[in-house]
């Protein structure tokens, strides 16, 4: 009788846990269904989208293979080895478990990085390409034609963009379109002054060279001021990684000159406590100091 009271007792917690977990994933079904095809499809389908910009073709199923294979596969050949080198399954699964977030995410900043640098590469070309199509247009060429000038002379980043608004115009696109496509790949300011500038004076009509001309000592002078930023930030974060740097040289000084003192630092459980406190004190500091210097230009 008191087993079957245990039982029913157990059971009970069981089913009251349950539900305390089934009614509230029941009611937000729609949200955590939404949640998890934005963290699987909606990854790869933005791997896709981003890596098109890139001007990379690559096909659905490759990365999705690779999604799998990096996670997946990567958390499992780390639980493998860590639990048959440390003999510790659970650390090895906590570790897995990590790995898998961590490899699963880190695809998204590093092609934002990629598509960073190019937009950078992109900038730093702007200039000698409105030059090339300045001159092209007061040698009597059209703007297509001042175009493709530019594809054949100039490097990618910008030869790749200028080589598709082409091949979008040769399909039947509208040239202006093309150049409002343009500012949607490339979404900088710069460039979103190029194509709102050929857009109106094409439908008003006006000198484009002089346009160009007037566009790339604007360009000129944003690179100069944005060099000078540069240099400032450059030295703010030099002055926080020393900052930040310094308790952990002072630390290893003292370990190699007083040892015993400081062993009694990571052995103490006020120690430790200390070690922690100081460490959360100094990253918070550290984050402070990147929001400074993180000046918009």
């Amino acid at each position: 009788m008191d087993a079957i009271v245990r039982l029913l007792g157990q059971n009970g917690i069981v089913i009251i846990i349950g539900l305390m977990v089934f009614i509230p994933v029941f009611r937000k079904a729609n949200k955590l269904f939404t949640w998890i095809e934005d963290q699987t499809f909606g990854t790869r389908n933005f791997i896709i989208e981003k890596l098109n910009l890139l001007f990379i073709d690559i096909k659905e199923e490759k990365v999705t293979y690779g999604l799998i294979g990096l996670s997946f596969g990567g958390g499992s050949l780390v639980i493998i080895s860590i639990g048959f080198l440390t003999s510790n399954w659970i650390v090895a699964l906590v570790i897995g478990l990590i790995f898998f977030f961590i490899a699963f995410k880190i695809p998204k900043p590093i092609i934002n990085q990629m598509i960073k640098k190019r937009h950078q590469m992109y900038a730093s070309q702007m200039v000698d390409a409105l030059t090339l199509l300045s001159n092209g247009i007061r040698a009597g060429l059209s703007v297509p034609q001042s175009l493709g000038m530019v594809v054949d002379e100039m490097p990618g980043p910008v030869s790749q963009e200028f080589g598709l608004m082409l091949q979008q115009n040769k399909i039947g696109v509208p040239l202006e379109e093309c150049f409002e496509n343009l500012a949607v790949r490339v979404p900088l300011e710069d460039n979103d002054m190029f194509v709102s500038g050929v857009n109106i004076l094409r439908e008003t009509g006006g000198n484009l060279a002089e346009t160009f001309d007037t566009i790339v000592d604007v360009i000129r002078e944003r690179v100069r001021l944005k060099q000078k930023v540069e240099q400032f930030v450059a030295q703010g974060m030099f002055q926080g990684i020393v900052i930040a740097g310094m308790p952990f040289g002072i630390g290893a000084i003292y370990f190699f000159t007083d040892p015993d003192s400081m062993i009694k630092l990571f052995t103490h459980p006020l120690g430790i406590a200390m070690c922690v406190v100081a460490f959360l004190f100094d990253a918070v500091g550290f984050f402070v100091i990147l929001k400074i210097v993180d000046i918009k230009t």
